[in-house]
């Protein structure tokens, strides 16, 4: 073969190869498929969109998408192919992004047959990385979450901005997340979406859009996790997933106070003499109209004033004074708190007997000795009582025990719990209190105390024998107050808490009576199917005397006919983790209708009982 023909074959070789490369690139960047499979479950499969930049959880047929999650939070590109660097293995995905982020999905079973599991992994590979999924909301209602201050149901229609998703001091926060907090997410499409419970996460609402997981930008280089579920339908999916978010044991609370109204006595008063005269005369004038055995609910102030009657300090020996036998007959609840005023005796002792280690603190750069973090706690600058210190909450629980016992009170009341005291002041919290550490602990000594005990905040503690205190609301018809009630009670219930205490009728935001009788109605028919029936402003003040009648038909019709339901229902959740207050798609997980009713519930499954689901029938909201 001659030089020519050598030259030939060599520019065909070269024409031949130049070819296949632009073969090659076409097929890589135009006419590769715009979805590609990157897992396939027994029932569903995960779906990459590179046009939309998402992760698509279909069935295996493509009839249904269960939920679209838009990914990363890198610049907007469209990447050319998923390839699966885990290929040896069918049930993992791998893959490095675009250098700043690893991404792993491993297919895992579910609790049951019919549930499986998708466990997505984000890593990133340098700090000041932000990773960021988005769950679309398009024909997708979603529930699970956090509680605000005007609560809504489905989490759809709610606006929030990115923030910590933990829970907030909603009074010093009102846009943050309230008292009722879990990393756990529920579709109507029988999707669960569950957050580690120890990575911390931002959480962002754009309403009818989107909910958005953010990791936080830091040197730490914090991973973002979260476990993707999907059964047959969305009661099967809390059932399966929802239902077991603790993994411990469920205890009841004491259902005494079920059937005992609660009475809120705030008056003002500057004397614990003055304070037990108007206990005895509001305990007198409950019994002169009728309204039966109650518990009168005392606030932190008032708890104060008691507890100095015989001018003692605590821890001391127990004594009976003439003061402290006049409110013997009652049943009441006491309320505390975590927080000391600076001026008190107490903390100042507490300096003197250099127990500065047992209040929130900052180290010294100059000494040993640990300098009290300051802050507000209803206009007073106070210290907050630091849970982790062993010694300190041997004290602070003794202390408690101590004034229960001497006070003779059937429950107590923790408020104070929720918030981050380092991180509202713009400080890195130890390690040991980050997130909502706070509260986890806190609520753990609650329950030490028995099954007696109502706490204000509260999150990952469900199986607790606590009763939570719903938020304050404002006295009116909308979200935040009377129109809030049910999607709060259906937001609580879903997420394993049952057993919680409405705000009192009428609301107590404005911190004053009301005076509206038709929202006082409203209010009392809505309370009378809830487990507690709370009041602040008594029927006699508001209104004419027939609205008294109507309390007492009211406060009846609770005890006989709810009370009981409720007890009947406790059973099944402290079996299967059901809640007791149920939506209505719980009996109807196909009917899309159901999935943004968010003025009616069900107790349990007596749907027999028509007069047991609750409609509010104001128009004009």
């Amino acid at each position: 073969m001659n030089e020519t023909w050598k030259g030939a074959i060599a520019c065909l070789g070269v024409a031949v190869f130049f070819v296949m490369t632009i073969g090659i690139i076409y097929w890589q960047v135009v006419d590769q498929p715009n979805k590609n499979w990157i897992l396939r479950g027994s029932i569903s499969g995960l779906i990459w969109e590179r046009r939309s930049h998402s992760l698509v959880l279909q069935t295996l047929r493509e009839e249904k998408t269960l939920v679209e999650i838009n990914v990363g939070n890198f610049p907007d590109m469209e990447q050319p192919f998923v390839k699966n660097l885990c290929w040896l293995n069918k049930t993992e995905f791998c893959y490095t992004w675009d250098a700043m982020a690893d991404l792993e999905i491993s297919l895992q079973p579910g609790p049951s047959t019919g549930t499986e599991c998708y466990r997505i992994n984000w890593t990133p590979l340098h700090c000041k990385i932000t990773l960021k999924d988005c769950f679309s909301m398009t024909n997708v209602s979603w529930y699970g979450g956090a509680s605000i201050r005007a609560q809504r149901w489905p989490l759809n229609n709610v606006n929030t901005k990115s923030q910590p998703f933990v829970i907030s001091n909603l009074p010093k926060n009102p846009t943050g997340y309230g008292s009722v907090l879990e990393k756990y997410f529920l579709g109507s499409t029988g999707v669960t979406v569950t957050v580690a419970p120890d990575i911390p996460i931002s959480l962002s609402v754009e309403s009818n859009r989107h909910f958005c997981l953010e990791s936080p930008s830091s040197i730490a280089m914090v991973p973002l996790q979260y476990m993707v579920c999907i059964s047959q339908n969305i009661t099967a999916a809390h059932q399966e997933v929802g239902s077991q978010l603790s993994e411990l044991e469920r205890r009841l609370p004491n259902t005494d106070i079920l059937g005992l109204p609660i009475w809120r006595h705030y008056k003002a008063a500057d004397s614990a003499a003055k304070m037990e005269r108007g206990l005895r005369s509001f305990f007198n004038r409950l019994k002169r109209h009728h309204l039966g055995e109650g518990l009168i609910a005392l606030n932190e102030h008032s708890t104060i004033l008691l507890s100095n009657a015989d001018h003692m300090r605590f821890p001391m020996a127990l004594r009976h004074t003439r003061g402290l036998s006049l409110i013997k007959p009652l049943k009441f609840s006491i309320t505390l708190s975590p927080y000391t005023s600076i001026k008190s005796q107490l903390f100042l002792s507490s300096l003197q007997e250099g127990k500065e280690n047992y209040w929130l603190s900052l180290q010294s750069k100059f000494d040993s000795h640990p300098t009290p973090l300051l802050t507000k706690w209803k206009g007073q600058f106070s210290v907050r009582l630091n849970v982790t210190n062993d010694a300190a909450r041997s004290w602070y629980m003794d202390r408690v025990s101590l004034l229960w016992q001497r006070l003779g009170a059937q429950y107590v009341t923790f408020e104070g719990a929720e918030g981050n005291t380092f991180a509202e002041q713009a400080i890195q919290p130890p390690r040991e209190l980050e997130g909502d550490k706070y509260i986890g602990i806190f609520a753990l000594m609650a329950a030490t105390l028995g099954n007696s005990t109502i706490i204000s905040a509260i999150t990952r503690s469900n199986h607790l024998p606590l009763f939570i205190q719903m938020t304050p609301l404002q006295s009116d018809w909308s979200y935040a107050g009377l129109k809030g009630i049910i999607p709060s009670v259906l937001h609580y219930s879903l997420l394993g808490y049952n057993f919680f205490i409405p705000d009192a009728v009428g609301g107590t935001l404005a911190n004053e009576f009301l005076t509206e009788e038709e929202l006082y109605i409203r209010w009392l028919q809505l309370v009378t199917f809830l487990p507690v029936m709370s009041f602040s402003t008594p029927p006699w003040v508001c209104c004419d005397d027939w609205v008294l009648n109507l309390t007492r038909q009211y406060i009846q019709r609770h005890q006989d006919f709810v009370v009981p339901l409720i007890v009947k229902f406790s059973k099944e959740w402290l079996s299967w983790g059901y809640p007791i207050f149920r939506p209505l798609w719980w009996l109807s997980p196909n009917d899309p209708v159901t999935f943004t009713i968010d003025d009616e519930y069900l107790i349990g499954d007596e749907v027999r009982h028509i007069e047991i689901w609750v409609l509010i029938t104001r128009s004009n909201v």
